[in-house]
């Protein structure tokens, strides 16, 4: 039975306005986007089929244009929809910080950053350079690795920080793999990008490890030395 024979409750549109979008289940949600469903069936069951297929839902949004055109239901129009969506939606979750805001806790950061990172396939190192309150000057993705690793050069963290005329940083890098906790090596590369910024003024805030789940703050963990001059 085609969707708008449903009970009016039923139908997807219509639930998203008289109960919110959190009603919705990933497949509805999906149907608003496909708009119409193909070989026999509604928008709903096309959107339940890709999720069987090529989910859950991260999974399947994290393909790229080129793959989802390709996908049954989709074509060119209908995948464009979907990365437009995903683009408004990280644009607007990452404009009050990128608009300078104060960058408060390492909750809002890890969320930037995970916006930011998360669906990267290889390792990248990020850092985010702010002023002597916390605002955001600048987000820059300094080195890119393979699947499991990326090499961090201190001296060209601070060559940047310097750039901006930076007061703090916050640096951060994804696990790919999705495990997010930190290795003794991360832990080693804290302290020396926390000791070679101190040098110059700059200080090193927060590093975050973006994977599965709440990204991994190690400031939050006590991990970030108080004297960076000190030994480790």
């Amino acid at each position: 039975m085609a969707i708008k024979h449903w009970p009016e409750g039923d139908r997807p549109r219509e639930k998203l306005l008289t109960r919110g979008p959190e009603a919705l289940t990933d497949s509805e949600l999906l149907a608003l986007f496909i708009g119409s469903g193909s070989g026999g069936l509604d928008a709903v069951q096309s959107a339940r089929r890709l999720l069987d297929d090529h989910g859950p839902l991260r999974k399947l949004l994290d393909l790229d244009a080129a793959t989802l055109i390709k996908l049954p239901g989709l074509g060119p129009a209908r995948a464009c929809k979907l990365v437009a969506a995903l683009e408004l939606a990280s644009r607007h979750l990452l404009a009050d910080l990128e608009r300078g805001d104060s960058v408060c806790d390492p909750g809002s950061a890890g969320r930037y950053f995970k916006l930011r990172l998360r669906s990267r396939p290889r390792e990248v190192f990020a850092a985010l350079f702010m002023d002597t309150r916390n605002r955001t000057l600048a987000y820059e993705e300094l080195f890119t690795g393979t699947i499991d690793a990326a090499a961090v050069y201190p001296r060209e963290v601070v060559r940047r920080a310097l750039l901006h005329n930076a007061a703090a940083v916050i640096v951060s890098y994804n696990h790919p793999s999705g495990r997010a906790e930190p290795s003794q090596a991360d832990r080693e590369i804290t302290h020396q990008l926390q000791q070679a910024l101190g040098l110059v003024g700059v200080r090193l805030v927060d590093h975050i490890v973006v994977g599965d789940g709440t990204p991994v703050s190690m400031a939050e963990r006590g991990w970030l030395q108080r004297d960076p001059s000190a030994r480790s």
